[in-house]
């Protein structure tokens, strides 16, 4: 299989390294392949991140950063992802001010949190919005993009040689700042621009735009294709390839065909090496993770272009393998209602899963233990999470980030040993009431509580949930709104609890509440039904308005 395309580097520095043996710094934040998961490595060990992002103006001054981060400490937040927009920190071209990445790192610290940098330079959402005065006054050095009916739309052109070299020489710069002031790696990862993509036609019409369209696909792409072909291509991209007679040389039209997706692909293509030239750069500066972000194509959309064309969309994962090894993760912002479908889209190419936007509330609960138990994620990150920490004693993101952290580190370990699933139930839009997996010695159900057990007050009642094997015979189940059995795999036997606790981790270490028997196992009493399907009877019910944490020992008879 083609190897990720993340650079995988531990880097030693020393602080002030001198006769009195002063404390070694801790290595600058990176990726790495652990057992079945690719983790990030903060502070020289995995880290989870339970994150949010901030609105978009929120970071843009001190004043009124200074009270969000006190309350996201409270609701439980580790990591949090802040905008750094180039208008602020280069207004005059060639005069740079990073006084804003100075506040952040500060009051990050001061809040005992790591920060994520969401760099907004020529594409927020694929529009212009965050270049400073002196880009957007002059459309001859920095061409826009042409529709092919000849409108000019207020998007950066991906082929303006200038534009790139400006943004790329303020990314650097960005990272060249953050590599001197940030000797206690606050920032642990850098998302490069946001969303990008071309709305309100399929491909760019611009001069260079077209010539590039005409002229043979790049030897680069055509190599990719060659290598993987048959084994690690996209089945979409596979097919577009061989439907044209897998030509290997030609134009975009001659190899793929003609149609919207041959004009999304070419502008893929051109965004992910924009895209690939900026993170190059900053990494020769400070060598942090990078990420970009997709606006995911939704229901409604029926051509590229209703979404942002050419952007990281899952059809799009093979371009930007191809055309940029120093973007780390593709990932996607996620607000539709079937959160698995997308994450199953995401998780192709061994591309290791990170949501930066996504809901909160019951919903993002769910999709956090899913994306982090079921897919091995390296976090999850509701956006506009200011607003949504009113009262982080009883938002559901909140609780969830609290039940995680207290056993992070397990869930770390057994990610990498690739002895922990996930559960994500819905009872509609997707109906998704059950799920099982196997693990170990048996087959772990998960049901949708129903009837007088279940406490979701919502109109689309959701549960979900973690197992982690922690030896054999004995697992860790946390959740709220299911309830769990366990199945023999060989099926000739019935699982029976030995024994269950019900409790929490405190440092690390398990401490049980109470044992749990009787009414709170007893699932069901048609029991000679339940011997038909390997099933005692009996299993774990976790309800409640906070998430329950339990221990079950399991025998078989």
């Amino acid at each position: 299989m083609r190897q990720l395309f993340f650079t995988v580097l531990i880097v030693l520095a020393f602080a002030g390294c001198t006769p009195n043996n002063s404390p070694q710094k801790a290595s600058i934040p990176y990726l790495e392949r652990r057992g079945e998961a690719v983790q990030l490595i903060v502070d020289d060990k995995p880290y989870l991140i339970l994150g949010g992002e901030l609105h978009n103006s929120s970071a843009s001054t001190a004043a009124y950063m200074e009270p969000i981060f006190p309350r996201l400490k409270e609701g439980n937040l580790n990591t949090v992802l802040a905008v750094v927009a180039w208008e602020q920190v280069e207004p005059q071209e060639g005069v740079f001010d990073f006084s804003i990445v100075d506040d952040l790192i500060d009051v990050a610290r001061r809040n005992d949190m790591k920060l994520i940098v969401l760099w907004f330079g020529s594409w927020k959402n694929g529009i212009t919005s965050y270049v400073p005065a002196w880009v957007q006054k002059d459309k001859a050095r920095f061409p826009l993009i042409k529709t092919k009916s000849g409108a000019e739309l207020n998007i950066l052109s991906t082929f303006g040689k200038e534009t790139l070299e400006a943004d790329a020489k303020a990314y650097r710069m960005l990272m060249r700042h953050i590599a001197k002031v940030d000797d206690q790696r606050t920032v642990i990862m850098i998302q490069v621009q946001n969303e990008v993509g071309l709305h309100g036609d399929t491909r760019d019409y611009h001069p260079a735009a077209i010539a590039a369209f005409e002229a043979d696909v790049p030897a680069e792409l055509i190599s990719y294709m060659v290598a993987n072909d048959g084994k690690n291509l996209l089945p979409e991209f596979q097919t577009a390839w061989e439907n044209s007679g897998k030509k290997t040389s030609g134009n975009w039209e001659d190899i793929f065909g003609k149609g919207d997706y041959t004009d999304e692909l070419f502008m893929a293509w051109h965004y992910a090496k924009y895209m690939e030239k900026i993170a190059a750069d900053g990494k020769e500066e400070h060598p942090l993770p990078t990420f970009v972000n997709a606006w995911i194509v939704q229901p409604q959309d029926r051509h590229p272009g209703d979404y942002p064309s050419g952007g990281p969309q899952a059809q799009n994962l093979d371009v930007y393998r191809a055309a940029a090894p120093n973007i780390d993760l593709l990932t996607p912002d996620i607000y539709l209602p079937d959160f698995i479908a997308v994450v199953n889209l995401y998780t192709r190419l061994d591309n290791p899963l990170f949501i930066p936007e996504s809901t909160a509330g019951i919903a993002g609960a769910a999709n956090a233990f899913y994306a982090i138990g079921q897919k091995k994620g390296l976090g999850y990150s509701p956006f506009g999470i200011d607003s949504r920490m009113t009262d982080p004693a009883t938002e559901p993101i909140s609780l969830a980030y609290k039940t995680m952290a207290s056993f992070s580190d397990l869930i770390l370990e057994h990610q990498a040993k690739g002895t922990i699933r996930g559960f994500w139930l819905k009872d509609e839009n997707p109906q998704v009431r059950q799920m099982t997996h196997t693990l170990g010695n048996y087959k772990v159900k998960a049901d949708l509580l129903r009837g007088r057990f279940q406490t979701q007050t919502q109109s689309i009642p959701m549960g979900f949930g973690l197992v982690i094997m922690v030896a054999e015979n004995e697992y860790i189940v946390a959740g709220q709104n299911i309830q769990v059995t366990f199945e023999p795999v060989d099926g000739n036997s019935t699982a029976g609890l030995a024994k269950v606790q019900q409790g929490d981790f405190v440092n690390g270490e398990w401490v049980a509440s109470r044992w749990l028997n009787g009414d709170e196992i007893q699932l069901r009493y048609d029991l000679l039904e339940a011997q038909k399907e390997n099933q005692s009877g009996q299993g774990l019910r976790l309800r409640g308005t906070q998430i329950s944490v339990q221990r079950v020992w399991l025998y078989n008879y």
